[in-house]
């Protein structure tokens, strides 16, 4: 079976199982989740893009470059982190890195290192980012998980799944989004107006790791229950994961 048709299938077994209909898939308020109000100015919004490699923590299947200065024979070019998360260096063997950043594995490293080296200036560079995911359910071409390997709009997200379709009720997307406090916090957005060239370019939102993308329908009903596919994300990314 093909993974395409295998993650649409996983899809519909999940919304199933939690009494969702695809493509029914607009939204209603429910007491689980709370408008997120996104009024930071543009600025904002473009320090996350810049930020996006500096503040990506590292995952299974990324791949990094440990460079020491002065020491070519400890430097690697490219290593892939394992899918229990580590990484293996010769000179320090074995060790954990999933869930650092690279500034925060560079000063790990360079404390490690100390044991060995006098004074060593370590760097750690991101070079494929695999581990950050959306998910994009609803009216679009291919839903499922799409993995965001450098920074990632809305629109971009959509364009990855194929595409909207013609059910598409354009006027109405709902972003999920994970908050600080644990709670599923929905923003709203129109479609339309992005690809009409009306909209600011922070309505173009940028997304985070975790987010959820819900394209819903022009001819179906709007789910009452919005906890049921709160997790959606999580849950297919470990799916996917675990193949």
């Amino acid at each position: 079976m093909s993974d395409k048709v295998s993650s649409v299938r996983t899809i519909g077994l999940l919304l199933c199982l939690l009494g969702i209909s695809i493509p029914a898939v607009a939204l209603a308020q429910s007491s689980q989740t709370q408008p997120l109000t996104l009024n930071e100015p543009s600025e904002y919004f473009g320090k996350i893009y810049r930020d996006f490699y500096a503040s990506y923590r590292l995952g299974p299947t990324d791949e990094i470059a440990i460079r020491v200065v002065g020491e070519p024979d400890y430097s690697l070019e490219r290593v892939k982190v394992s899918p229990v998360g580590k990484i293996y260096h010769p000179l320090i063997g074995d060790m954990e890195v999933a869930g650092f950043t690279t500034d925060q594995l560079a000063r790990k490293l360079t404390a490690d290192f100390g044991e060995y080296l006098i004074n060593p200036k370590i760097s750690v560079e991101l070079l494929t980012a695999q581990s950050a995911k959306v998910g994009v359910i609803g009216e679009v071409v291919k839903p499922g998980i799409v993995v965001m390997t450098e920074p990632m709009t809305l629109l971009g997200a959509l364009t990855a799944s194929g595409g909207v379709t013609d059910s598409a009720n354009k006027s109405e997307i709902t972003l999920l989004r994970q908050m600080r406090n644990g709670r599923q916090g929905t923003v709203a957005v129109n479609l339309k107006r992005i690809l009409e060239g009306k909209a600011e370019p922070d309505e173009n939102l940028v997304l985070r790791d975790g987010d959820t993308l819900i394209v819903h329908s022009n001819t179906r009903k709007k789910i009452t229950n919005i906890a049921a596919i709160a997790g959606f994300t999580q849950f297919l990314a470990f799916v996917t994961l675990r193949r």
